[in-house]
């Protein structure tokens, strides 16, 4: 019979790789909590439709990239993403009714149908974070610091944060319009996307990454209409107070104009945070406002900005060997089997991880699987039960001492 293999683009997280996974949420918990961010978890699957309004009709992820399946004559969808499914538990639970800043992070599995790539799955893993409730520029700079020191924290310091602004919806329409204008003449050259984009989505033209394409756009013309100052004067004041913050902050940061970001729902500030440690998909977050997402989903009129990371291209950077490897702090050695089962679970009924040898193997053996799985081999030969004693081994340093069976909990710990 033939075996059954794991899907292509999905991918095992093994034992031996789960020590990374657990460093990167113990982190996450750790910097987001500092910052007053509260752990939220949506399902896995929500109404398409809140992707096609939330995400937008025009992205390549609503309109090539989802997992979509049909149940009980409901179109349902695994998750592409997580902000449109936290800003609906954000509406349906009625948080805006919460004091504002409300500021919330997640961590899970998303699920995109496109070409495996280094760092990226068709299941893959994100961490992310949402602000509601505030439309100053403070949450923006908040919100990139939080993102530069949890990647700190994980060891990632050769980092470039970019930086740009999309503008409100009428500085975007004027900028589309001359965008349009300037690239028709070349619109036959466009790949086949881009055609599709230029109608319907033309900020999303300066996403591609076909060469041609992006030859067509280093045009004197085009780049005239791109490096141009198009965002209106609040706006403009808006992005001004972040550099501002962001300076005082002491985060050195790059304005990229081509930066847009891949989703519809963005505006005014956008960012990328970019390792050097990467070749040319150097992204490691994404992130932006979106100030008209929570009306658009049926929500009172609710200022937002958040951003997400990839945790598989966070984990091909972090250096493991700066993780403590996790073992179990206790492994029973003895021959009498009663005596090790019942030592073993009265240690773990007092909180200490605790293995024993549910084959009974020679002593000798018992110690060798100790040494690699635990922090303390505890001996308990037939001297120590007569004694009502344990000879506890550090692993580590060879050291060894007896005590009494009540004092063990004690020593461990």
């Amino acid at each position: 019979m033939a075996m059954i293999k794991v899907q292509k683009g999905t991918k095992d997280i093994l034992p031996n790789e789960i020590n990374v996974w657990h460093f990167m949420e113990k982190k996450a918990n750790e910097i987001f909590n500092k910052y007053g961010a509260k752990e939220i978890r949506t399902p896995i699957f929500e109404a398409t439709e809140l992707f096609a309004r939330g995400v937008g009709d025009t992205t390549d992820i609503v309109n090539k990239e989802m997992y979509t399946f049909e149940k009980s004559e409901r179109s349902l969808t695994l998750r592409p993403e997580n902000t449109a499914g936290v800003v609906r538990s954000f509406i349906e639970n009625g948080m805006h009714r919460l004091s504002a800043p409300v500021k919330l992070w997640y961590k899970g599995p998303m699920f995109r149908y496109e070409r495996p790539q280094a760092g990226r799955q068709r299941q893959f893993h994100q961490v992310g974070v949402e602000v509601f409730g505030i439309k100053q520029p403070t949450a923006d700079a908040e919100v990139i610091l939080m993102a530069v020191n949890y990647l700190k924290s994980l060891g990632l310091n050769d980092l470039t944060v970019e930086i740009n602004s999309l503008g409100c919806p009428t500085c975007r329409e004027n900028f589309k319009n001359k965008l349009k204008e300037v690239i028709k003449p070349y619109l036959s050259q466009l790949c086949e996307d881009c055609q599709t984009r230029y109608e319907k989505n033309p900020l999303r033209l300066l996403d591609c990454k076909v060469p041609e394409c992006q030859e067509i756009f280093s045009k004197p013309e085009i780049q005239a209409v791109i490096q141009g100052d198009f965002i209106c004067e609040e706006c403009a004041e808006h992005f001004e107070e972040l550099k501002n913050y962001l300076d005082i902050l002491g985060i050195k940061y790059e304005r990229n104009k081509l930066l847009v970001r891949g989703l519809d729902y963005y505006n005014r500030t956008v960012f990328e945070i970019k390792s050097n440690n990467l070749g040319s998909q150097n992204a490691v977050c994404g992130g932006g406002r979106y100030d008209s997402l929570v009306r658009n989903l049926g929500g009172e009129d609710t200022p937002a900005i958040g951003f997400a990371m990839g945790m598989e291209r966070l984990a091909s950077l972090i250096d493991v060997s700066n993780i403590p490897e996790e073992k179990t702090t206790a492994f029973v050695v003895s021959n009498n089997t009663i005596e090790a089962v019942k030592l073993t679970e009265e240690l773990r009924a007092e909180g200490i991880s605790t293995e024993f040898d549910l084959t009974n193997k020679k002593f000798v053996k018992q110690l060798e699987k100790a040494s690699k799985v635990a922090n303390f081999a505890v001996i308990l030969g037939e001297d120590e039960i007569a004694s009502n004693s344990v000879t506890v081994k550090n692993l580590l340093t060879s050291e060894q001492k007896t005590v009494k069976r009540g004092n063990l909990t004690e020593n461990l710990k």
